[in-house]
């Protein structure tokens, strides 16, 4: 068992005037800055000494000079005891640092398009110091830079979650059939997925989940459908359905008002599930206190589009 001593209840005294005593080379001194007596530093010194078993100082002169011993106990206790003393400080620099600092987030063009404005403009209000960078990928691309850590977070919609990263889906938006007007469709009761496969659909590109998911539903009913166009970006999609040049299925995430009269929706709930849009971040890794402030933001108020499509419905 190693000797008991009066100061071993609190080893940041000893320690505290022994780092002292090591950088003034004098216990009067060390003492001074401590704002304690010199017989105190002296007892905490000898209890340092019976504790470890080992001779801490030594005479040159008319300074004390650390033995090879306190050298080494002076390595690993300067960083102890420099931590403990500068914490408060510390402190309020790691609080300013939420407002500063750089954060980086990727997603596709149409979570930057339609999901994220409101967000980004809420925490550019809060957070102006931090430099924000939105990187335009798809999904693969996105999770590709999370892992390379040149991006601290995700948003967007995953459907298979890779083992080393994590998927929170935070809310829900219902997939709708978009037409141009007046087309046969737009009316049709008791609409079946064989309708729609007989139009040509205009879908974005086969790396994307949407086209993946239709292809999916489509398969698992066994429903032949045909891809008249493939094209990136559901800005372009909308305007080529409302040309005639064909009929999508999209997220009611990217409806608005201003295609109010240019294209008709229909709900597809009952052959569609609803698509999630969350974050995804590494599995085990701690997000940085510029992404937790992000994170924060993203509120289901933020989602919910009161416009005509009533299209912003969500859960978490």
């Amino acid at each position: 068992m190693p000797p008991r001593f009066a100061y071993k209840a609190d080893r940041l005294k000893p320690l505290r005037a022994f780092c002292q005593t090591v950088r003034l080379g004098s216990v009067s001194r060390a003492a001074e800055a401590l704002y304690v007596s010199q017989p105190a530093v002296t007892l905490q010194l000898q209890a340092l000494e019976r504790e470890l078993g080992e001779k801490l100082f030594e005479r040159s002169g008319r300074r004390l000079a650390p033995t090879r011993a306190g050298e080494a106990l002076y390595e690993l206790a300067r960083p102890l005891v420099d931590g403990i003393d500068t914490l408060p400080s510390a402190f309020r620099s790691q609080l300013r640092g939420m407002d500063a600092g750089e954060l980086n987030i990727a997603a596709n063009s149409s979570t930057i398009l339609y999901l994220l404005p409101r967000i980004v403009e809420r925490f550019r209000q809060r957070h102006a110091d931090v430099r924000l960078s939105l990187h335009n990928t798809v999904s693969a691309d996105g999770t590709d830079l999370l892992r390379a850590d040149a991006v601290d977070l995700v948003v967007g919609s995953m459907h298979d979650v890779p083992a080393d990263l994590v998927y929170e889906p935070l809310h829900r938006f219902e997939q709708r059939l978009v037409l141009p007007p007046g087309h046969p469709l737009a009316d049709k009761e008791d609409l079946t997925l064989a309708d729609i496969g007989r139009y040509g659909l205009i879908l974005p590109p086969k790396r994307q989940i949407t086209w993946r998911l239709v292809d999916l539903v489509f398969q698992q009913n066994r429903v032949p459908y045909t891809v008249a166009l493939e094209v990136g970006g559901w800005e372009v999609i909308k305007q080529y359905v409302a040309m005639g040049m064909g009929i999508s299925i999209l997220s009611s995430i990217c409806l608005t008002e201003a295609d109010r009269g240019r294209i008709v929706t229909r709900p597809l709930d009952n052959f569609f599930p609803a698509r999630s849009y969350g974050v995804v971040m590494r599995k085990g890794r701690l997000p940085s206190p510029q992404a937790r402030a992000f994170m924060d933001l993203i509120q289901p108020d933020l989602f919910v589009r009161r416009d005509y499509y009533d299209s912003g419905h969500s859960e978490r």
